[in-house]
């Protein structure tokens, strides 16, 4: 199935190019960049990719952007600071032809060394494999078809891919695939680990008690 990779960024310059290099050795029908509007060498640092795809600011808008200009049958949706395990969409592939399988994330692995790096990456996956929530930075990967069918991103300023996540596990499984995604730890490392760590635990509390996300946006400042 030809897959297209969806990569949103705004301010990217520094990470881009490796986490563009990372999928094209896996040789996709196309990396497509979303781009929020930013400000420095961006979008020099996406000429690798396909297309360069520019949206309103916000992570669900350019995501919905590149979807729409995709042309796989399949979608993965890419952090720019996440960087894929050598065959990686090969296995998002497999998995997505699986009975029951709706979509599918990577192992997360959080490139800093630790014990309590380790945690995180283990509390990832043991969240998707009780809840079936995947956050935006394990990847997300699945059929355009599905994609269509439950309308896109919510627009919203934060936790899109939380929302996203609740809709899609009602139409199957939400699979975590061995192969590694590597996930920059700058924001851990700007914030403080315990804090960050604290603070997403939070905001996923308050959003799951109603507080709408676009107004918890403001305690998730953007780190690059």
């Amino acid at each position: 199935m030809p897959i297209s990779v969806i990569i949103p960024t705004l301010n990217e310059a520094g990470a881009l190019a490796e986490t563009v290099a990372s999928v094209r050795s896996q040789s996709p029908d196309e990396i497509i960049v979303a781009d929020g509007g930013s400000s420095d060498g961006t979008r020099a640092a996406a000429a690798a990719a396909d297309l360069f795809v520019e949206a309103p600011p916000g992570r669900a808008s350019q995501m919905n952007a590149g979807a729409a200009r995709a042309r796989g049958d399949v979608l993965l949706f890419l952090h720019a600071d996440c960087t894929l395990e050598q065959g990686a969409l090969a296995e998002a592939e497999r998995a997505l032809q699986c009975p029951g399988v709706a979509a599918c994330c990577f192992t997360m692995t959080v490139s800093a060394a630790g014990a309590a790096y380790r945690l995180i990456d283990a509390c990832a996956t043991a969240r998707v494999r009780l809840t079936g929530i995947a956050y935006g930075d394990q990847g997300l990967c699945l059929r355009r078809a599905t994609f269509k069918r439950l309308g896109g991103f919510p627009p919203l300023r934060l936790m899109e891919d939380v929302f996203f996540s609740r809709r899609l596990r009602r139409h199957g499984r939400v699979a975590v695939v061995p192969p590694r995604i590597f996930v920059s730890p700058r924001r851990w490392q700007r914030v403080g680990l315990v804090r960050q760590t604290l603070r997403n635990w939070a905001l996923t509390a308050l959003a799951a008690a109603g507080v709408p996300p676009d107004r918890l946006a403001a305690c998730y400042p953007a780190v690059r």
